[in-house]
């Protein structure tokens, strides 16, 4: 016998995946888990419009797919972190304030 399950898990054109039906990607789910130490529950808390099965599901996912969802995370992060440097730098923040003064 079979099982079957009712959480779909999609991948977008640039391979990232969303628990189907939501606006809300696995590694969001993950995260709450790595980074906080989130059970499902407190996930559940933390994104009521989300059901307890789409959370296992979307871990489920991520347990089958780790590696891949790993590197995802790792280059979001350094991604981030590069945005942020940006933001923080006295020149940047300089040319966007000349920018905005010259519209």
């Amino acid at each position: 016998m079979t099982a079957a399950f009712s959480t779909r898990i999609e991948l977008d054109d640039r391979g990232i995946a969303w628990i189907g039906g939501t606006k809300v990607k696995v590694t969001e789910v993950v995260l709450d888990k790595i980074a906080y130490g989130s059970s499902p529950e407190e996930i559940h808390f933390q994104h009521p419009h989300l059901s307890l099965a789409q959370i296992h599901g979307a871990l489920t996912y991520y347990y089958e797919n780790q590696d891949r969802l790993d590197e995802q995370i790792r280059r979001g992060l350094e991604e981030s972190d590069r945005l942020a440097a940006q933001v923080s730098d006295v020149d940047f923040r300089r040319k966007l304030s000349n920018l905005k003064r010259s519209s």
